[in-house]
């Protein structure tokens, strides 16, 4: 019983410390973060005043994009465009969102449905709900993540409760999250080398795109849902 009260207490801190954490990034810089990102310009002087520890600061910043989902996450991927270019600016972007998709998926599956209700909305979780008892899970993990408008901190949190493999689910999420950060890497360098014609077809596609996952992703998740659930 002993080891149990200690667990449970050690639970109840690590909630508290990682809540605390969020509520003080959220609180005093959310308002400087995202007018950072918002210029793709401003946050390459930004990034490149480090020196030789840019590339770095750009993968923890996307870490933290990840962890703190208020952060504007396509404007992050933009900016890594805009900065490393195309291959070089998609790569960092990945890499920074699966270290901070393994620290999430990791944290909710270590604290659980307590940690989850203090993040994400009650109307959230009733949402994606069905993620965590589908039988057929890596399918809608895969379809979800590659659904543009669709939001996917949010979904790394309710999927650490699901019985899905870490490592499966990492695999996964990779590759459905590729298209979408290569194509905002694609558009933030075209943007940088001023190839206006070519950023603004990307960018009419990725909002057209954006806007059906957005408008319909409710119609989206039932059809998937009833997909998923379907008697055999």
């Amino acid at each position: 019983m002993k080891g149990k009260n200690a667990k449970i207490v050690l639970n109840i801190i690590a909630i508290l410390l990682f809540l605390i954490a969020i509520a003080l990034v959220g609180a005093k810089y959310s308002k400087q973060i995202i007018a950072l990102t918002s210029s793709p310009s401003k946050f390459r002087d930004w990034v490149l005043s480090y020196g030789k520890w840019g590339v770095l600061v750009f993968i923890l910043f996307q870490v933290l994009q990840v962890v703190v989902s208020v952060i504007p996450g396509e404007a992050v991927q933009v900016s890594g465009g805009y900065i490393y270019g195309t291959f070089a600016g998609t790569f960092y972007s990945l890499t920074g969102i699966m270290i901070g998709s393994v620290i999430v998926f990791y944290l909710s599956r270590l604290l659980g449905y307590n940690l989850i209700k203090k993040v994400v909305s009650e109307k959230s979780l009733e949402k994606f709900y069905f993620v965590i008892n589908s039988p057929k899970i890596e399918t809608v993990i895969f379809l979800l993540f590659l659904i543009p408008g669709i939001p996917k901190d949010i979904l790394v949190y309710i999927a650490g409760l699901s019985p899905i493999k870490p490592l499966n689910f990492f695999i996964i999420t990779a590759i459905a999250r590729f298209p979408g950060i290569f194509f905002s890497s694609y558009f933030g360098s075209n943007l940088e080398k001023k190839n206006y014609e070519v950023a603004i077809a990307v960018a009419v596609v990725a909002i057209v795109l954006f806007i059906i996952g957005l408008v319909y992703h409710e119609k989206i998740l039932k059809m998937i849902s009833s997909l998923v659930h379907k008697k055999r």
